[in-house]
């Protein structure tokens, strides 16, 4: 590491629990960041700012006058420009370091599995059921953890599911795709603008912990984060060995 990164990142390697080992882990790794809205924009701003060394931004959306109220990605004059070659400007803006590879599409089948594939960490920062469950499935697959995070209204959420673990439930154990559970869109329902910097900034505390391999995620917890209130509850999860996702019977591996 040259002088100008020691200097850079002066602050993360002062932390015991990083350290220059640490955050040459960071600038050697890659992260998949799935949706470049109101929470892929602080997600990625913090892993870029970190010195993540790649990220792949995926998004198949432009960027609409109404996004500007929290994805912090993009500005006024981005509007009506692919998301992702917006966020690649931002990203590059903040910190020239890192490569970003963006991926104007929404992520599915061959190539969402390649790009997982090619990451030790994910971040799904999508809006709609079927992508998280297509997004968990290439994870528990690949054995690559996954960081998911929600909002909307006041209301936010955290996990962190993570198939190098056999203790650890995937995104499917957890919101079962079978259940007919209600898409709410931030379109209809609203959001609150900081909710989506709070959970998507906590997204990328959890990525840089797996990434720099240290701290303890929140593997089998599932953080409710009431913007209202300023409140955080933690309700435990358990992996069902019966998933048909992730389930022993899937994986070929024992039964506990």
């Amino acid at each position: 590491m040259d002088d100008r990164r020691l200097l850079r990142y002066g602050r993360h390697i002062l932390l015991e629990d990083i350290g220059v080992e640490g955050q040459e882990r960071l600038q050697t790794a890659t992260a998949l960041i799935v949706g470049a809205g109101g929470l892929g924009s602080p997600a990625a701003m913090y892993l870029a700012a970190a010195g993540v060394g790649t990220l792949l931004i995926a998004d198949g959306d432009t960027v609409d006058l109404s996004n500007l109220q929290r994805q912090i990605l993009h500005r006024d004059d981005a509007v009506g420009q692919p998301k992702v070659e917006s966020g690649a400007r931002t990203l590059f803006a903040l910190n020239p370091d890192v490569r970003v590879e963006p991926i104007h599409e929404r992520l599915a089948g061959a190539a969402l599995a390649a790009a997982v594939a090619r990451s030790q960490v994910v971040l799904d920062c999508s809006d709609n059921f079927a992508t998280r469950h297509a997004i968990n499935r290439a994870c528990v697959q690949a054995g690559v953890p996954l960081v998911s995070g929600a909002a909307i209204r006041f209301d936010g959420q955290l996990s962190v599911f993570d198939p190098r673990r056999a203790e650890s439930p995937c995104y499917h154990c957890v919101f079962p795709q079978t259940d007919s559970l209600e898409e709410v869109r931030c379109a209809v329902m609203g959001v609150f603008a900081p909710l989506t910097g709070m959970v998507g900034t906590m997204q990328a505390a959890e990525a840089l912990k797996i990434l720099g391999g240290f701290g303890k995620t929140a593997v089998g917890r599932l953080l409710l984060i009431d913007s209202r209130s300023m409140q955080i509850d933690s309700v435990s999860l358990a992996r069902d060995p019966d998933c048909e996702v992730c389930g022993a019977h899937q994986l070929g591996r024992p039964s506990a």
